[in-house]
């Protein structure tokens, strides 16, 4: 057995894959079906999980409650849809169209007083409600990107788990595990694609290189040397055949042009991209459904909506961590870079251009859209000037959409001022299961690198929110 992992390495060093296939994150290979043309078909479901970093506030978007005091419900109106009890903020013009691709879930709840983006983050995205993070115990979780890439590999790019763009600014908005795959190793970390300057919205956008890592003529002399070494003491292996099967698979994705194609966004017809709208947070969600296309199967787009020309401050990947004057991040409800007024109407226009564009393209049925925070804000607006609002663990909001989600639905409920679910409380658990179940993979029967059976969440599917 360790004659074979030592020849296994030689080998994939031999032909040039050993980086992507050992150390890149989110490198990792499947099997693959074709059409009669040749051309792969994707045989798998996938994810957009839209990460509103910073926490949006929930009583300002999607749970509004124009009942409740000035003070809770901040300054502005709500706006019908034709889902009875779907109230969306007037902002959300776009979005308001296409409440029948979705459902609205108003009862998302971390147990426990979780007050920082770091541990907040860390659950939302492990699954899991653990107190041992906030009490300084290491918490190996995996992540539901790494999940999906180790149980539904890519069958047709080199990248099974992606990241839009990379965690820039202060290091609390970047979750623990992000980079290193938890337990699954990194192997199973996203490939992290962009930057704050370095985004699809820009006009020289440079995308990764791993996906055109060698020339034709280097890549068949690499193909002639592992043969060699294969019809050597290498054939003596049980399982050389699979091991040469994949290689052959893996080779196949270098060479197909769809996994590099999808960053030319100069492909789309410019009204299109005029659709998604010109700027990170609309590029980036036209970049991911490229992406998925080209067979990527979990897709983490930062909901960073950019930065106001009028106003530079900020870390850009925190749009939505709207405190206010109290960290000089200026009026949470205005049009500055941390204003309700800037990103709300950017994440309207991309958002219901994904949502309708699946939908068009046929590819909703397959592809999960998830679009939430790590949590909320405080019901009630800080006193201060200008205005914000605190973290809120206990209450927040998310969209569901696609592979098999009912559209046009309002699930869970909370109390008149948006402090507490009062039904269908939904815990990271929960949330992890559901997208595990849309995706079809079982919750039950993961390993570990040791072969040790574990538990991808301790929650069950919401198997109401399927139709």
């Amino acid at each position: 057995m360790d004659d074979f992992q030592l020849n296994r390495r030689q080998a994939l060093v031999a032909s040039g894959l050993g980086l992507l296939s050992l150390g890149m994150p989110g490198v990792v290979m499947g099997s693959d079906k074709v059409d009669a043309s040749g051309k792969a078909v994707a045989a798998d479901k996938s994810c957009i999980f839209v990460l509103l970093c910073g926490g949006p506030s929930h009583v300002d978007t999607w749970d509004m409650k124009p009942q409740a005091p000035l003070d809770y419900r901040g300054p502005f109106q709500p706006i019908s849809t034709r889902v009875p009890g779907m109230l969306l903020n007037e902002m959300h013009t776009e979005l308001a169209k296409v409440t029948d691709h979705f459902t609205l879930v108003n009862s998302m709840s971390h147990p426990g007083a979780i007050s920082n983006h770091f541990d907040a983050m860390h659950n939302l995205l492990s699954g899991q409600s653990d107190k041992r993070v906030q009490e300084g115990v290491p918490n190996d979780q995996p992540y539901i990107g790494s999940f999906v890439a180790k149980n539904k590999p890519s069958k047709r790019n080199f990248v099974s788990n992606a990241w839009l763009i990379k965690c820039v600014g202060p290091p609390v908005f970047c979750a623990p595990n992000l980079g290193i795959g938890g337990y699954l190793g990194s192997a199973y970390a996203p490939v992290f694609i962009g930057s704050a300057d370095n985004h699809p919205a820009m006009s020289d956008f440079q995308p990764p290189q791993i996906y055109d890592p060698y020339d034709k003529q280097r890549l068949g002399e690499r193909k002639l040397l592992l043969r060699g070494l294969e019809s050597g003491r290498f054939d003596q292996v049980r399982n050389v055949k699979d091991w040469s099967d994949l290689r052959e698979k893996t080779y196949d994705a270098m060479t197909r042009a769809e996994g590099r194609q999808a960053f030319e966004l100069h492909r789309e017809p410019d009204k299109v991209r005029q659709r998604y709208g010109m700027h990170p947070l609309g590029q980036n969600l036209l970049l991911a459904r490229r992406m998925v296309e080209s067979g990527v199967r979990f897709v983490t787009v930062n909901g960073w909506a950019g930065q106001a020309e009028h106003d530079k401050a900020g870390p850009p990947s925190s749009s939505w961590d709207m405190h206010g004057g109290n960290m000089g991040m200026g009026n949470a409800f205005g049009d500055g870079s941390y204003g309700l007024g800037f990103c709300l109407p950017r994440l309207d226009q991309a958002l219901a251009a994904l949502l309708s564009d699946l939908k068009e393209r046929g590819m909703l049925a397959n592809t999960l859209v998830v679009v939430t925070g790590e949590f909320g804000r405080t019901p009630y607006v800080l006193k201060q000037d200008p205005p914000g609002r605190q973290h809120w663990p206990q209450c927040f909001s998310a969209i569901l959409a696609g592979a098999g989600i009912a559209g046009g639905r309002v699930y869970g409920k909370s109390n008149k001022y948006g402090e507490y679910p009062t039904s269908n409380p939904v815990r990271p658990e929960e949330l992890a299961a559901t997208i595990y179940h849309a995706l079809g993979i079982p919750i039950n029967s993961p390993q570990d690198a040791s072969g040790v059976t574990r538990m991808l969440t301790t929650g069950q599917p919401v198997r109401e929110l399927f139709g």
